[in-house]
């Protein structure tokens, strides 16, 4: 089995993990005393944090619709207002009633896992699906978003409760790869002096050392030896997950300060 989500070999993987980190989740939330807590989601409380499920989880499935030629595909958003309209998305859910909410994020999540569980092998990769914000991506993009939403968002709301928890390690695992991918879509480079970063994943699946080269066309990161590398940091799964997704500021650095700071300071928030 595999733990890159881009290969079909990953399909057990993730499967088994999205469908423990959901159930963790919608259990949590299932709590109605938790409802109008504050989450680590910014100003979202628990309730919008389930309405953010619901509108991402339905827009995957219109872009299945649309892959399947039963939807007409749109132009895709910037990736700067994604923020924004994901925060609309989540607050016009605030009227629907809780139950009512909770079923239809049930139900979304069956029909997402029925879609998923229907791609062959070759659709994994291979079928071509819209994105709201990056255009046509493998079929494969949309599992692993599910797992990154409701393990992130769990954590959200763990946090706003306040209690001690962490990132369950398999999950953690799945999500370093796509990670690197949300690095790569999330940055502004524009003026940028050439600089490189190297990042190690000390730890799990995809343990392994990755160099961040950084031009004002963008940042490509080349998986590799770091021998000779002057500013390095590092990250075990969890933390880099959660750095990624701009919930910590986390990491061993090695090297010159201001050169994280430079690379830190990159990327924008979705």
């Amino acid at each position: 089995m595999s733990w890159n989500f881009m290969e079909a070999a990953s399909r057990q993987n993730i499967d088994r993990v999205w469908r423990r980190e959901a159930a963790e989740a919608l259990d949590l939330v299932s709590d109605p005393s938790i409802w109008d807590e504050p989450t680590a989601a910014g100003h979202w409380k628990v309730r919008d944090v389930v309405g953010h499920l619901v509108h991402n989880t339905e827009g995957y499935l219109r872009a299945f619709e649309a892959a399947r030629g039963g939807a007409e595909a749109k132009d895709p958003i910037d990736l700067h207002d994604m923020a924004k309209v994901m925060d609309s998305g989540a607050l016009a859910m605030r009227s629907t009633d809780r139950v009512e909410l909770l079923d239809r994020l049930r139900a979304d999540l069956d029909r997402m896992l029925a879609v998923v569980a229907d791609l062959d092998d070759e659709e994994w990769a291979g079928l071509q699906v819209p994105h709201d914000y990056l255009g046509p991506v493998p079929a494969c993009f949309y599992p692993i978003c599910q797992v990154l939403d409701y393990v992130v968002h769990s954590w959200d709301i763990r946090q706003g409760l306040g209690g001690n928890h962490a990132l369950d390690g398999d999950a953690a695992d799945l999500l370093v790869p796509a990670c690197f991918l949300l690095w790569s879509n999330t940055n502004d480079t524009v003026g940028v002096e050439p600089f490189s970063i190297g990042i190690s994943v000390t730890s799990g699946r995809n343990a392994g050392s990755t160099l961040a080269s950084v031009t004002d066309e963008g940042i490509t990161f080349t998986t590799g030896d770091l021998g000779g590398v002057a500013n390095t940091i590092e990250f075990d799964p969890a933390s880099f997950v959660l750095t990624a997704c701009g919930r910590l500021n986390a990491g061993t650095y090695r090297g010159d300060r201001q050169v994280l700071d430079r690379f830190r300071s990159l990327f924008f928030s979705v």
